[in-house]
């Protein structure tokens, strides 16, 4: 009978991602109900160092696939090296961030394994008796249903900053086990061989420490210019509304709310956003919530620890030279 939880460990550059972080410690809560060890799973090149530390976050064991081919992502090989380590684990569930790479891994290996999957899931819960159920939003965000799985393994795509990240075990440390010193890739039909960076790229918003975000109220998409000023003094990412985005102002990737990127930094900017609840949705959680709006009944204070009624054209350029003053 299937048992114990695996958490797939997401990394970039043989650098262990936030999502793995909140993989493992989603993994090691669940764990208390469901029993059973936690594995984490680390796929790339160089990551065995890094992957040790997740220990602290509640993991029983760290298996690796690393190798050179494995540097860069591609489906068919982490998902088959994926595959692998379920094989030799058996899990009940397989806890996997539904961040970009996440999505399209979790997909793969539900199918590959004909198991019930579940996306975007912001609430789980398990039994003692191995009933795992999962909640997601369905319906562009407008309604939550919750989901269980008719077989094992159950394939649970976690929606990233939903969870948290909490240190289960601090200062614990493990040695990481190679799972497979020689992995054939004779079988993946795709295997990336490069990836070319845009240029100028942006400051992830779900990565986070301070946000400053945009919405209608900027007007324009040149009105974003005084907010990307404040974010470049903070060092900050700039992000926006979906209104922002469905005007084309702003790239998708910058997106937070139900349907965009759900965040939790220590300070969120919310300037010009009314406050709607998708928008409430992906960004309530930030520690400390600054909202700068025209409109005094705008719903986004209800939720705000600082409020500034004024015009963002007026107030962020003066708190723009204000930090510029306080950090020299």
């Amino acid at each position: 009978m299937p048992a114990g939880i695996l958490a797939f460990c997401e990394q970039r550059g043989g650098q262990l991602k936030k999502a793995a972080q909140e993989a493992v410690s989603t993994a090691a809560k669940l764990k208390t109900d469901l029993g059973g060890d936690v594995t984490a799973v680390v796929i790339g090149k160089g990551i065995q160092g890094a992957a040790a530390g997740l220990a602290a976050y509640g993991a029983d064991r760290v298996v690796c696939f690393d190798q050179d081919h494995f540097a860069l992502y591609s489906t068919g090989g982490y998902g088959r090296a994926l595959m692998q380590a379920c094989k030799s684990i058996d899990p009940a569930a397989i806890i996997i961030p539904a961040t970009a790479m996440g999505k399209d891994l979790a997909a793969w290996v539900a199918a590959s394994l004909d198991a019930p999957l579940a996306t975007d899931c912001d609430a789980i819960e398990a039994s003692a008796n191995g009933e795992i159920k999962a909640c997601r939003p369905v319906y562009a965000g407008k309604a939550k249903a919750w989901v269980h799985a008719s077989s094992a393994p159950f394939v649970l795509g976690i929606r990233p900053n939903v969870f948290g990240i909490v240190e289960h075990q601090p200062g614990a440390s493990v040695d990481a086990e190679v799972m497979a010193e020689e992995f054939s890739m004779d079988a993946v039909r795709a295997i990336v061989k490069d990836i070319s960076a845009a240029e100028n790229a942006e400051l992830d918003v779900a990565e986070a420490d301070i946000i400053v975000a945009g919405g209608r109220g900027v007007g324009k998409a040149e009105g974003f210019a005084p907010l990307e000023e404040l974010a470049k003094v903070l060092g900050a990412a700039v992000g926006a509304s979906r209104a922002v985005v469905d005007a084309g102002w702003r790239d998708h990737a910058a997106q937070v709310g139900q349907t965009g990127k759900v965040v939790s930094p220590k300070l969120y900017f919310a300037c010009g956003i009314s406050g709607a609840i998708q928008h409430l949705a992906g960004m309530q959680t930030s520690q400390v919530i600054v909202a700068i709006n025209k409109d005094a009944e705008a719903p986004i204070f209800k939720v705000s620890n600082y409020g500034i009624v004024g015009d963002l054209f007026e107030v962020v350029p003066a708190l723009t030279e204000a930090f510029k003053k306080a950090l020299a």
